[in-house]
């Protein structure tokens, strides 16, 4: 297995922040890693979507896991590996959020190609994440 997590706290409220991430079809608008999206239905189990990085083919996914307001789900199936994306939010007392991405690699070939691909994947995820909260913020 190979494992990458990235938090940032922001003052927004969970139900800020869950509104842009509900929105599949607008991630594109605030995810610069995102140059296209293709939806196949709503942020729910089962949902697939095509996503495609700037200057590279699409990427086919799937979403996994979704509770309603606090986190979600998604995955690239690669055969001999499997590429899931947590997203989480974690109400803190003072009223903001811990927003969480973890990404990890499983299956037979994840410790080879985690180590080389993953990076690539998750070396966005700083920004991603200050984009969002500077949404949510208004």
């Amino acid at each position: 297995m190979w494992e990458y997590e990235h938090a940032i706290e922001t003052r927004a409220t969970p139900p800020a922040l869950w509104r842009f991430w509900s929105d599949i079809a607008g991630w594109p608008a605030w995810n610069e890693g995102i140059e296209k999206i293709e939806v196949d239905g709503p942020l729910e189990p089962g949902t697939t979507f095509r996503m495609t990085p700037p200057g590279e083919e699409p990427v086919e996914m799937r979403i996994a896991e979704v509770v309603p307001g606090l986190s979600f789900v998604d995955e690239m199936d690669a055969g001999d590996f499997v590429v899931r994306t947590v997203h989480r939010l974690e109400p803190l007392p003072d009223g903001g959020t811990r927003i969480v991405y973890r990404t990890e690699f499983v299956g037979p070939a994840a410790d080879r190609i985690g180590p080389q691909l993953g990076p690539q994947i998750t070396a966005d995820f700083p920004d991603v994440l200050a984009a969002l909260v500077r949404l949510a913020q208004g």
